[in-house]
């Protein structure tokens, strides 16, 4: 697992008897600490170490007790004091006398006078791997001195090899150890090879051999045959460092080059090896040995951890060899695997204390503890003095004495080293109290390193400087420095540092308060069987739990302050000087009291980065700390920065509620125990009853007696916030804001609003409304939308209070209308379980609504100040609001009112200027939105209330609810929907919204219908019918709206039909004005309008407004469909002759329904009259299928001259009525007289419109077809029609207390069942419809006849053909007369016509006709005067007759040959073009009889004839002898 960088270190002990180091540092030292090592565990996966740092420390020597002998040899001097770590020294000797320092704690020394070990290994620090660095120039100096000397260093300092398995203290302080070689440069162990390998000669010798060529073996070889091990799996302990000639002063290099030279030189590359390869074993080494210590540690443990439950097992003793273990995993950076064993030492030191407790037996159960701390005694004892106000004086300045000759360092409460806890412990002279200190600020402090705190890594970079310092000056390094920047921080560490500290000071505090009683009871009573708080007094019990407060709050604020850093985005601080007031300046800082200048042994340089301090008292104008600033700047981790945050400011708010116990006790308030409550039920009702059976008088009197004391308080914040009433809340505010936010960052938006919520209500305590009205403003939305209904009501009367306070109107209106909406939700929620109250056999109770007296009558008198109208909805003020029932329809006036009831849930009454509801149609009516309004005074009273409202727009259709609004002055309570959505089930505001709204029979009404007679030439008319019923009118405004596309209406041509009546005014685009009209008029006006295009229906919207003689105006609207398509169609063919022109008109129904046709005619023009046959007795009915068709002859009139255009139109008239609208009319009518004289009859326009709304789709087209012929039409298509669906929402019937949907419901069952069929008359209607359709003559310039004549008489072959058509035979030549004549009467554009040229051409089939004679010619028609009397026809002069031969070609029944004729027309350029005339072909549909000419044929075979025999035919004619033909 891999562990954050920390500032663990091993210890790493150097032997430099030929004074070398300083020349191998520079190489050394910037290669630490050393990275990614990677230790298997015991008990888990594979460790990885990233950063393990080193410290070197040079082994001792006496100098007066070294021999002047070259060899190392133990020395009897010891110093146990050098160092903390426990570490012996001892004399070495080496070249010139030079002496070392070194470490020997861990071996046996047997010389005389060497300390006894201590026994008990988790209380020693011993070096992990010791180095002896050797130099040695050449061969001869290492056989004659540098041999001996080392091999006398391995004797002394390491295990003797013979030794397999050593004693536990031994492995305890496993180490390892190794040589390394150090070349200069200059001498002949630089120009050797590393190896053997390397030699020039190639040649490798053995590392056994004997050494008989001298000088052939590299010093590093014979450094490594000499005390390596040859066991297999040894490591290699022996090294080689090569010094370059640069990085050597000059005064140590040698002058003498050896003489002998190798060739061998080293590179860069072998230099980097070397280093690599030290650095390597360094690593493996140091991890051996580690591992040892390890095993050893956890076999000892065991063993002592199963010796528990014999006697004499002592906890403390077990814990200080575990702690060893977990210190060994601190050393090599496993500061998680050290954390993890703490956290067993601290279980474990919980289930002693518990066992020891429940037993009472300490010395059976780890071993007996103190029962209390020393400190806490003398601290207690002190506090119980200034309480008693005892002349305690000599004692405090002895203790102020103390104070302040003691290191700063020791200020901080939880610290592992503010006392010797480990020789306590070991002692078992140690309380539970510094027991759980002790481990609670070892975890802490591992913490911090896995967090990477600033101290931590302050104290790394102090001990870095000092090791890069130590380096040789003026030398150039070997190697660059490490970086050691700054490394991010783990914010989940620190969270998990505020995490156990919530945990520790709740459990600490009762320990500490059972340590002060237990001090207490041994000091005043020695008595053991009296119980100890029969000696305790108020003023004691007091000093204990100041001592204690003191303790939890100076622990929080520690915590606070090692867990700061800049990685947390701190916002700015929201606290603002309330109404002016500075704080007081004489109070210090409480970073300095409580975190003073830190003083540490290492000289550490001020940090660049000062803690950050957890409550600062902000000075006058400051607003935020300088951590806030710095903190802009800095880069922002995202892991664990939540985690740290809410864990701080839960330390924040600890420390607050502290702050809050004190103050509660000398009668401080935080204000919210006179924070207004609102809606609590019940409370008045209850008596407080007292739990004690005896009274507490004497109690109480001393209780009182007892004034609150500072006694016991140590921290001076909290002396200082105790103080007075200005300090108290100014610490409350700092510490509510620190939290606040904290719990920003961490995004706990409950907890941010908690703390606003408790600064505005210590605000308003302190009568900073301004202040307090902003923190308001922030905190309560969220209350109330988190559920917090009577706590959000309570802050709204204190920040209506507020504003109210401040006279801001505005803000005052918008908090008040807020706090009675709170208020009336309330409410509400007490009506909704109002019911399941009363059931029970107490009365429910009633809510306290005192706090809101006069808000309402302020809150409506201000909004009337207001420049803009506020808007309030009405479900805030008002539940239970519904429609009282349908809509009441006032005798004889177009008015009618709607009732609504609603309950009131304002604490008082209120006064509206009006109310208005608006409902909006749902079925596409004509009017949008029709408005039900009361102007007036209305008084609404809290509980149940009506309203009633009246509309003068009683437009038909269906309606909803859609705006509901009551206005006070400026105060509008609305209710607003949307009708096209569903009604929730559960709305308590108009379940039932709907409305229907009909036209009453007698009430004014307005149609709009298509005209019956109609001509097509002309625009078509639209009649607007007007009936005033019961209305007396002053005057009357009518406009009509076009709702299709492309209509027009022309209503400036607008004429009254039938009536002498007159416009009161012209009338305008789409309007009509008229005087007064007296009850019962009716007058049908009728005005043209346009379309665009053919459409069936067209669209009008039309709209009446009218004054009644009462100086009433009243308003209807009509969405109305008029069907303006033709009922029938009309298709004309005309066939022109030489005299006259025969037209044949087809006329059909243009819709499904049948008609019939009355009469019809062609009426004359100028130049036409008309003829027709005699006309049917009956009407003519004209089916879809089966159109009527209607022959006239049309004749030129005599004399008559073209020239005008309307002289050759004629017009056809038809008189005819549709079978639907007969069939419709009739049922209607039936329906309405069935009504009249009835409670029912002013429902009878109602009732018309949805009648025959179902009559159009019942009726099918068999059933028109069907009544036509039998002469009656059935009803039965009505029958199951949910009529009382159809008249829903109509309400009662005047004057009686039936539904008039079911009563209308029954009538229209009834007469349906009364009225099986209905005759149909066979009459002619009184008044039928008409049609006049302009029928234009085709002009034509000529119409030519063309006559073929065969002469005759033509004889017949046959005998019995006698007949008109002429019987031939086959190729029988015919002659024939081809008679050619024109005329000009249909020629009616043009009066005066030039000559015109034809041509004509006689065609037939190939294989019918041979045609012979003038087969094709042209014929010119003379010119045309102006001035002739008569027609311009042919006579016999200029008629052509042309002589043809007609051969038929084949048997059958063969029309006459066809006769073109077509007029050519000569272009500009002289080319012709032919165009077709029309031509009266006089012999069309004629036809020639051909037959064969043969009677009989005989054929014969003779094979006699020439060629084989002749064929020879012999054939009969017709009418001629028999021949012989041979073929």
């Amino acid at each position: 697992m891999e562990q954050q960088s920390s500032t663990s270190k091993v210890t790493v002990e150097y032997f430099d008897p030929h004074n070398v180091y300083k020349l191998l540092s520079p190489g050394l030292v910037p290669r630490l600490p050393l990275r990614n090592l990677h230790w298997q565990s015991h008990a888990g996966p594979l460790r990885s170490i990233d950063t393990l740092h080193v410290e070197l420390v040079q082994g001792g020597t006496d100098t007066s007790a070294a021999p002047p002998a070259p060899t190392l040899r133990a020395s009897e001097s010891t110093s146990s004091t050098s160092r903390d770590d426990g570490f012996q020294t001892q004399q070495v000797g080496g070249h010139a006398g030079s002496t070392e320092t070194v470490d020997t704690q861990s071996l046996p020394s047997k010389a005389a006078g060497s300390p006894r070990r201590h026994q008990i290994p988790g209380l020693r620090r011993t070096p992990y791997l010791k180095v002896l660095l050797v130099r040695c120039d050449d061969n001869d100096s290492y056989k004659s001195t540098v041999r001996s000397e080392v091999r006398e260093w391995i004797k002394t300092h390491t295990p003797p090899s013979s030794s397999k398995k050593g004693s536990n203290q031994e492995k305890h302080d496993a180490f390892e150890w190794l040589i390394v070689h150090v070349v200069i440069p200059n001498t002949v162990a630089a120009t050797q090879p590393r190896s053997g390998s390397s030699k020039t000669d190639g040649s490798t010798p053995d590392k056994g051999s004997s050494r008989w060529r001298t000088g052939s073996t590299p010093l590093m070889e014979k450094f490594r045959s000499d005390f390596n091990s040859s066991t297999k799996g040894a490591p290699d302990r022996v090294t080689q460092i090569r010094i370059g000639i640069n990085d050597l002063p000059y005064d140590v290099l040698p002058r003498v080059v050896p003489a002998v030279p190798s060739g061998y030189s080293e590179t860069d590359q072998d230099a980097e090896n070397a280093w690599n390869d030290l650095v390597g074993k360094f690593k493996s080494l140091i991890l051996s040995s580690f591992d040892q210590r390890v095993t050893q540690y956890e076999e000892d443990i065991k063993e002592r951890d199963a010796q528990r439950s014999l006697p004499g097992w002592n906890f403390c003793t077990f814990f200080i060899l575990k702690e060893g273990l977990a210190r060994g995993f601190e050393s090599v950076g496993l500061v998680e695997d050290a954390l993890v064993g703490y956290d067993e030492l601290s279980v474990g030191l919980d289930s002693v204390t518990h066992e020891q407790a429940a037993t009472g037996a300490p010395e059976s159960h780890g071993g007996a503890m103190l029962s209390y701390t020393e400190e806490l005694k003398k601290v207690a004892a002190k506090a119980l003095a200034e309480a008693s106000g005892e002349d305690g004086d000599g004692e405090a300045e002895d203790l102020q004495s103390k104070e302040s000759a003691k290191d700063q360092s020791d200020d901080l409460l939880i610290s592992s080293t503010k006392k010797a806890y480990r020789d306590m412990i070991l002692a078992n002279k140690v309380s539970v109290f510094d027991f759980r200190c002790y481990i609670f600020a070892r975890q802490i402090s591992l913490l911090l390193r896995l967090g990477n705190a600033w101290s931590t890594r302050e104290e790394l970079m102090v001990k870095l400087r000092d090791q890069q310092d130590s380096i040789l000056h003026g030398v150039a390094p070997l190697a660059p420095p490490s970086s050691h920047g700054d490394e991010p921080e783990n914010l989940s560490m620190l969270a998990e540092i505020c995490k156990r500290t919530l945990e520790f000071i709740p459990s600490i505090s009762q320990v500490m308060r059972q340590d002060v009683v237990s001090a207490m009871t041994a000091e005043a009573d020695t008595d053991k069987t009296k119980p100890a708080s029969s000696n305790f007094n108020p003023v004691l019990l007091e000093a204990v739990d100041n001592l204690v407060s003191s303790f939890s709050f100076s622990v929080a604020q520690q915590i606070l302050a090692q867990t700061s850093t800049r990685a947390l985005p701190i916002p700015p601080t929201t606290m603002t000087p309330g109404d002016g007031h500075e704080p007081k300046s004489s109070i210090p800082e409480p970073k300095t009291m409580m975190h003073p200048a830190r003083s540490s042994s290492l000289h550490a340089q001020p940090s660049p980065r000062p803690p950050l301090s957890p409550g600062v008292f902000p000075g006058p104008g400051r607003r935020a700390s300088v951590s806030d600033t710095e903190a802009q700047h800095s880069k922002f981790l995202k892991v664990g920065l939540e985690a740290l945050s809410a864990r701080r400011a839960e330390l924040y708010m600890l420390s607050r509620s502290i702050l809050d116990g004190l103050g509660k006790k000398r009668g401080w308030s935080n204000g919210w125990d006179e924070a207004p409550i609102v809606g609590e039920l019940g409370v008045d009702d209850m008596d407080e009853v007292s739990l004690d059976d005896a009274p507490a008088s004497g109690k109480e009197s001393a209780s009182q007696a007892a004034s609150p004391s500072t006694a016991g308080v140590e921290s001076q914040i909290l002396r200082t916030a105790t103080d007075n009433t200005d300090d108290f809340y100014r610490l409350y505010e700092i510490l509510t804001d620190k939290a606040l936010r904290h719990y920003t960052v961490a995004n706990h938006d409950n907890a941010v609003h908690t703390c606003l919520a408790d600064l505005a209500v210590l605000k308003v305590h302190m009568k900073e409304y301004r202040v307090a009205g902003d923190y308001f403003s922030q905190t309560t939305p969220f209350f109330g939308e988190s559920g917090w209904s009577l706590l959000e009501l309570s802050m709204l009367v204190m920040y209506s209070q507020c504003l109210s306070e401040l006279q801001s109107k505005g803000d005052y209106v918008r908090v008040a209308l807020k706090l009675l909406t709170k208020a009336c939700a309330a409410e509400r929620e007490r009506l909704q379980e109002r019911s399941a109250v009363l059931l029970r056999s107490r009365r429910a109770a009633v809510p306290d609504m005192s706090p809101l007296q006069g808000v309402v009558g302020k809150l409506f008198s201000l909004a009337e100040t207001l420049s803009t109208e506020v808007k309030v909805p009405l479900a805030n003020f008002f539940t239970n609001i519904q429609l009282a029932g349908a809509p009441q329809y006032h005798d004889r006036r177009d008015s009618c009112s709607l009732t609504i009831t609603l309950h009131s849930l304002l604490p008082e009454e209120i006064t509206l200027d009006a109310a208005k509801i608006k409902i909006t149609c749902t079925n596409g009516g004509p009017c949008r939105d029709v408005v039900f309004e009361k102007k007036g005074q209305l008084v609404l009273v809290p509980g149940k209330n009506s309203i009633t409202v009246d509309c003068k727009s009683v437009v038909a259709g269906k309606y909803r609810i859609s705006h509901l609004g009551l206005l006070s002055s400026n105060m509008l309570l609305h209710y607003e929907r949307d009708v096209n959505q569903p009604a929730s089930r559960t709305t308590d505001i108009f379940k039932d919204s709907d409305v229907t709204l009909f036209q009453r029979t007698g009430a004014l009404d307005a149609r709009l219908s298509a005209t019956k007679h109609i001509c097509l030439d002309k625009n078509n008319s639209l009649d607007l019918e007007l009936f005033t019923g019961w209305n007396l009118l002053r005057s009357c405004e009518v406009r009509v709206r076009p709702a299709t596309g492309g209509l027009r209406l022309l209503t400036t041509e607008a004429k009254f039909v039938g009536s002498s009546m007159e416009f009161a005014k012209p009338p305008e685009s789409g309007a009509f004005f008229f005087g007064s009209m007296a009850e019962g008029t009716s007058v049908t006006l009728r005005f043209p309008y346009s379309v665009e295009q053919d459409l069936a229906d067209v669209l009008a919207k039309l709209e009446v407004t009218y004054v009644t003689e009462s100086d009433e105006t009243f308003y209807l609207a009509k969405s109305l469909t008029v069907p303006v398509s033709l009922a029938l169609g009309v298709n004309v063919q005309d066939v022109f002759k030489h005299q006259a022109l025969f037209s044949r008109f087809n006329v059909s129904t243009a819709s499904s329904s049948p008609l019939r046709l009355y009469k019809s005619d062609l009426l004359e023009s100028d130049l036409f009259e008309s003829s027709f046959g005699v006309p049917p007795a009956n009407p003519i009915t004209v089916f879809p299928k089966q159109p009527a068709g209607l022959l006239y002859k049309v004749k030129r009139k005599a004399g008559s001259k073209a020239g005008k255009r309307s002289g050759k139109t004629m017009y056809l008239k038809l008189h005819y009525s549709v079978l639907q609208t007969e069939v419709e009319e009739l049922i209607t009518a039936s329906v309405k007289e069935g009504l009249g004289q009835t409670p029912l009859q002013q429902y009878s326009t109602l009732v018309e419109g949805h009648v025959l709304s179902e009559v159009r789709k019942g009726l099918q087209v068999q059933d028109l077809e069907r009544a036509v012929l039998l002469g009656e039409m059935t009803t039965a298509f009505l029958e199951g029609v949910q009529w009382e669906r159809l008249f829903h929402g109509l309400g009662a019937v005047p004057g009686s207390g039936y539904t008039a949907s079911t009563k209308l419901s029954e009538y229209l069952d009834s007469w349906q069942k009364n009225h099986p069929r209905i005759a149909i008359p066979t009459c002619s209607v009184a008044e039928p419809c008409s049609i006049l359709i302009p029928v234009e003559i085709p002009a034509l310039s000529v119409v030519h006849t063309a006559d073929m004549r065969l002469q005759a008489p033509v004889a017949s072959p046959l005998e019995d053909s006698a007949g008109a058509t002429p019987t031939v035979c086959v190729n029988q030549m015919l002659p024939a007369t081809l008679h050619l004549r024109w005329t000009r009467a249909w020629d009616t554009d043009v009066a005066q016509r030039d000559e015109q040229e034809f041509s004509y051409e006689v065609t037939a089939p190939a294989d019918a006709w041979l045609l012979g004679g003038r087969r094709k010619g042209r014929f010119v028609i003379p010119w045309s005067s102006p001035s002739a009397s008569t027609v311009t026809s042919s006579t016999p002069e200029t008629e052509a007759e042309i002589p043809l031969i007609l051969i038929p070609q084949r048997e059958g029944w063969l029309p006459y040959p066809a006769v073109e004729i077509r007029e050519i027309v000569t272009g500009n350029g002289g080319e012709e073009a032919k165009q077709a005339c029309e031509v009266d072909w006089r012999n069309l549909g004629e036809t020639v009889r051909v037959v064969s000419e043969r009677k009989g044929v005989t054929v014969s075979l003779d094979a006699s004839g020439p060629g084989g025999g002749p064929l020879v035919i012999e054939s009969e004619g017709m009418g001629r002898r028999g021949g012989r033909v041979v073929a």
